[in-house]
Parts: C-alpha cells; sequence; structure tokens
C-alpha cells in the first residue's frame, strides 16, 4: 500500500472541498444570515489549513494501483461527510452528531433521507448546503477533483467512485472524461433551473429543487415536499429532469458527437424508459378511484415512479397511502434503480440485464448443451469477467442487506419500515414504507440504527467494493495483494 499517495489525494480532495463552504456561506450572506455565514467560513478555512501542507507535499512514490483508488474513494467518502456534517451540528441546526453525520452522508450519497420533521425554519445557508451536498455527491467528489487538477491517476479513481458494471473514458484522457461529464451536468443542472423559473418558482427554490433532481437526490426545502407548490408544471419540468439524469451520461456524450445511433441502440437506455413506461401504466390505473381525474392520477403516477426509479426520492403524494399493488411496485423500483454511469442510484438497470441475459445462456445451455451462447450488449458480447463480476455483486449485495435487517431488527420496528429503511438506504433512494415513508422521516430511529444505514448509504453509493476492500487488514500490508 502506498500511503503518501493516499494521503496526498485526499488532502487534494479536501482542499478542493473546502472551497465549497463559500457557496453556502455566500448565500447565508445574502440572507442576512451573519452567523450561519461564519459558521460555513471558519469550517471552511479550519479545513484549508489542515489540508494545504499535506497536499502540496508531492509524495516520493507516485506509484497507484486499484488498491490505493478504492482505499482513496473509501477514505474520502467517510471523512467528506463528517467533515460536512459540522455546519448542521455547529449552527446548532442539528444538535446530535449522530443525526448531522446521518443527514450529511444522506446528501452526499444522494439517498435523501433525512431526519428533520421541519425544515422549512432552518437557515437559508443550512438548506442549500443540503441541497448542494446532491450535486456535488452525485457526479462524485473524486470525478469533481480530477476535472479540475491534472492527474495521471483518472481512470482508477473514476473506476473506483463511479457507479456501474462498465466504466470507461468517453475521450482519450481520463481527465477529460471528468470534465465532460461535470460540463453535461452543469448544463442539464442550469437547464432545470431555467425551466422551474419560467414556471413562477422563486429562485432559490429553483436552484435547491433542479440541484436535488441533478443530483437524484431529494431534500426538500419545503415540509410538504413537491408537492407543496400546487404546480404540475414544476411537478413535468422535475420528472423530465430525474428520467433524464438517471440516464448513463456518455449517451450525451455520444449525442454531442452526432452518434445517434449508438444512443437509439442501446438496450440499457430501452429497458430503462420501457421499465418507467410499464410502471407508470399500472400505478397510474391502480390509483385512479383515489383521485378526481385519470390525468391526476397519471401525474402522481410518473412523478412518483421517476422519482423512486432514479433514487432521487421526492414526492408530490403520499405512496404510502396507494393500493398494495401500487406499493410493491415502487419497492420493486427500488431495487432497480437507474442507469450505470448515471447520478441515480439502485442496483442498476445494466446489472439486472446482465443478469437476465446469464440465466437466458444458462437455461439454453441445458436444451443445447452443444452450443455456444454469449452475454451480449448492445451486439457486443461482454467478457467472462465483467459477467461474473455483476453475479459476485449480487451475492455482496444481498449479504449485506440481511446483516443490515438483523442488525435494525434490534429496534423491534415493525418489518415494513424495518425492511424498506434498508432497501432504500443501500439504493440511495430516501423515503421508505411505514413510518419512513414519504411524509414521515428516520428521526425516531437509535443512533446505533442510524449509523447502522448510514454505512448502508455508503455502501450503496460506492457499490460495497472500496469500503469493504479499505476495512481489510491485507490492504494495508507492505506487500499485499
Amino acid at each position: 500500500m502506498n500511503k503518501s499517495i493516499v494521503i496526498h489525494y485526499i488532502s487534494k480532495a479536501m482542499l478542493i472541498g473546502s472551497a465549497l463552504f463559500l457557496l453556502p456561506a455566500a448565500v447565508s450572506l445574502y440572507f442576512g444570515e451573519k452567523d450561519t455565514m461564519l459558521v460555513f467560513l471558519i469550517i471552511g478555512i479550519c479545513i484549508a489549513l489542515i489540508s494545504t501542507p499535506l497536499a502540496i507535499i508531492k509524495p516520493k512514490n507516485k506509484n497507484m494501483f486499484n488498491r490505493e483508488a478504492l482505499v482513496i474513494t473509501a477514505l474520502l467518502w467517510v471523512i467528506y461527510p463528517v467533515a460536512a456534517a459540522l455546519p448542521f451540528y455547529v449552527s446548532g441546526a442539528i444538535p446530535n452528531f449522530v443525526d448531522a453525520i446521518f443527514e450529511s452522508i444522506s446528501g452526499f450519497t444522494t439517498t435523501g433521507a433525512t431526519i428533520l420533521s421541519e425544515v422549512e425554519s432552518l437557515p437559508k445557508g443550512i438548506l442549500f448546503w443540503r441541497s448542494f451536498s446532491h450535486w456535488v455527491g452525485g457526479m462524485g467528489v473524486l470525478v469533481l477533483l480530477i476535472a479540475i487538477l491534472p492527474s495521471s491517476h483518472a481512470m482508477p479513481l473514476m473506476r473506483a467512485e463511479c457507479a456501474g458494471p462498465q466504466v470507461g473514458k468517453i475521450v482519450p484522457k481520463g481527465r477529460n472524461s471528468a470534465a465532460f461529464l461535470y460540463i453535461i451536468y452543469a448544463v442539464l443542472t442550469l437547464l432545470t433551473v431555467i425551466f422551474l423559473l419560467f414556471g413562477g418558482m422563486p429562485l432559490f427554490d429553483s436552484v435547491c429543487n433542479a440541484m436535488g433532481a441533478a443530483g437524484t437526490g431529494g431534500f426538500s426545502i419545503r415540509n410538504g415536499g413537491i408537492g407543496d407548490y400546487q404546480s404540475a408544471y414544476a411537478e413535468g419540468v422535475i420528472t423530465v429532469a430525474m428520467i433524464a439524469f438517471g440516464i448513463n451520461f456518455s449517451l450525451y456524450y455520444f449525442i454531442l458527437i452526432k452518434r445517434f445511433k449508438d444512443v437509439l441502440k442501446n438496450f440499457e437506455l430501452r429497458v430503462y424508459l420501457a421499465v418507467i413506461a410499464v410502471a407508470t401504466l399500472i400505478i397510474g390505473i391502480n390509483i385512479s378511484p383515489i383521485y378526481e381525474t385519470a390525468a391526476k392520477s397519471f401525474r402522481y403516477a410518473i412523478f412518483q415512479v421517476a422519482s423512486i426509479m432514479t433514487s432521487t426520492g421526492y414526492g408530490t403524494a403520499d405512496f404510502c397511502q396507494w393500493p398494495m399493488l401500487s406499493q410493491m411496485i415502487l419497492i420493486i423500483l427500488m431495487f432497480i434503480g437507474a442507469c450505470a454511469g448515471s447520478t441515480g442510484g439502485g442496483f442498476k438497470v445494466q446489472r439486472f440485464v446482465i443478469m437476465y441475459k446469464s440465466a437466458m445462456k444458462y437455461l439454453k445451455k441445458i436444451v443445447h448443451p452443444n452450443s455456444v451462447n454469449l452475454v451480449k450488449s448492445d451486439d457486443k458480447a461482454m467478457d467472462t469477467e465483467t459477467v461474473h463480476g455483476v453475479l459476485y455483486y449480487f451475492i455482496i449485495y444481498m449479504a449485506l442487506i440481511m446483516v443490515s435487517l438483523l442488525l435494525l431488527a434490534i429496534n423491534n420496528v415493525d418489518f415494513g419500515t424495518t425492511f424498506t429503511s434498508v432497501v432504500t438506504c443501500i439504493n440511495n433512494i430516501g423515503p421508505g414504507i411505514g413510518r419512513v415513508g414519504p411524509t414521515e422521516n428516520f428521526g425516531f430511529y437509535s443512533n446505533f440504527s442510524k449509523l447502522v444505514l448510514s454505512a448502508d448509504m455508503l455502501l450503496g453509493r460506492l457499490e460495497c467494493l472500496p469500503l469493504i476492500i479499505m476495512m481489510s487488514p491485507s490492504v494495508w500490508r507492505k506487500k499485499s495483494f
């Protein structure tokens, strides 16, 4: 393990992170919240003073392998949310530090689960920081570092942080890939803000809601969520935005370079849109007796389907009051998630596609033992390592869910609440069923359970491996792997 390169990159990332505190400080200043502004400035300055010396000193050994990249990613995603929790705690917005950590991790992992029952009384700077954490965490802290600073280790770091079974460069250099991703990300976010402004939503609300949709996070700045605006137009804009940010970002790059055929034949995209369409149709019909018109039923249905499928977690209706069929479909969507290479969470559509094709290959092999059957993605044969990697990840993923369920069962909460609490956190969704439904929060859980769920959110965001490998003693030995 090259510990010097690990410390160097974490310090550089924290130094850039310290500059991010200037934005909520500026928002606080604009709204006349001087005490909150000072909290952000002091914390940002302290982080900068600690990280600058370590970031400036260049390591003698500049070698970085997969284990270093994975450890850097895991450590940063543990350290950064803890540092980002300080404004919540120091300002008094969240007086319990475990609650502050839960809220911060939920923000940066774009989960959107909250311990707060009342948010409208919070300072604007704090509300902005909650939403901004979604935007930063959605694309990834290390991707931001790579996009800003030159690095010869861009691809190992991007592979360690970016979600999905297939992560590669969209342009020849890793840094250029990161820069293109952030440009596309920023442009789509800005477009969302502009469209929300056209609908009459205030600027501050538009920015915060757009960042939540972009990062597929779901922290709301209204107690009643997006439904508080009572605007079909705003719901429509956010619905389109959530679906858009749940698509693999490499497809947007293909559109820019006019590779339209690659976009149209992308099987994962077709499955993703088909699942949204079918789920919306079934739920829309199922909940139609509850609402006055069919239009209203489908309006609520598509918003909630898009919100859960993309792991955003915004709400316009209390789906815990919907028929059981609709609730079960939403729970299934929590597992499926968005596309690989997007800001969305969940198991990922691509993984389900690979597992389905692997199962079909196995069945064909039983019927025709001498046949040669390949698992293909967009007419290209997938290598065995990728297919096996999906199956191994599924085993780890299910094992973590079972362990988390057992640990959370100590609270003796009802099954629906316990089960969906784990599922929604490990898939970075936000709301669940029962006591953690869209109109409720996670504040009733014990500190121990909140830490378990916080770990689930981190494991889900990083797709398990970086954190598991970081905790392996063999990784830290001089001669490992």
